[in-house]
């Protein structure tokens, strides 16, 4: 068994609608994501979107990025997801952290203040520079496409 990755210290400001809720945290010692609670209430209607406040402020480390995903449970059971999955917060982002969530469901949601909403994980991010060539390198899939390397077979007609 391999030792724990040391955690990564991110400093948050904890603004004045966020007091006396908890912080992010990893709800098992395996967990990926830490639980984000909503610091406000919302009734969420069938096809609704909305930005729902943390009442938090983060300095994510630079060379991090903190990717928003959705909790499986509300997906699963009411159609709760976050329309952009995985949501990135930068880390020169300085606003409040607000989770942007979508009813996919048939009814509306009702969101209170302190309800878990969604999953933070922090992730390392490695910037790219673009090199422009005359060709590229030959792979067996080559320009294959959409769906191109398997899968479901479509019967037709």
């Amino acid at each position: 068994m391999t030792a724990p990755s040391p955690a990564v210290p991110i400093l948050f400001k904890r603004l004045p609608h966020g007091e006396g809720l908890p912080l992010p945290a990893y709800a098992t010692p395996g967990a990926a994501g830490m639980d984000v609670v909503a610091a406000e209430d919302v009734d969420l209607a069938p096809g609704a979107r909305h930005a729902v406040a943390t009442g938090l402020a983060l300095a994510i480390p630079h060379g991090f990025e903190i990717q928003v995903r959705p909790r499986s449970g509300l997906a699963l059971k009411h159609g709760i997801s976050v329309p952009n999955a995985p949501g990135t917060i930068d880390s020169d982002y300085r606003g409040e952290l607000k989770i942007i969530l979508i009813n996919h469901g048939a009814e509306a949601f009702a969101i209170r203040r302190g309800d878990r909403v969604a999953q933070l994980v922090l992730a390392p991010v490695v910037q790219g520079t673009w090199l422009e060539v005359d060709e590229l390198d030959e792979t067996a899939r080559g320009e294959g496409g959409f769906g191109s390397t398997g899968g479901v077979v479509a019967l037709g007609n």
